[in-house]
């Protein structure tokens, strides 16, 4: 499944929010996806050049509340 959204912390409403096409780094990247591998977290963004590359990682013990991309 595809991952939409996630949110990092213990208190939902107050956690950090990452979702994909989220502008970041002062508008100069866009969150282009976020995946699992292995049990890591992993955020992938893209710049103006359209070059991808990882910039965050949050291993299994980060508590989390991952959204899905749903499509009906």
């Amino acid at each position: 499944m595809v991952i939409r959204k996630v949110t990092i912390g213990n208190d939902y409403k107050n956690g950090m929010n990452y979702h994909v096409g989220q502008l970041v780094l002062n508008n100069t990247h866009t969150i282009h996806c976020i995946n699992y591998e292995g049990s890591d977290l992993l955020i992938y963004i893209e710049n103006a050049e359209r070059e991808i590359m990882q910039w965050k990682s949050f291993n299994s013990t980060v508590p989390k509340s991952i959204e899905f991309n749903i499509n009906f």
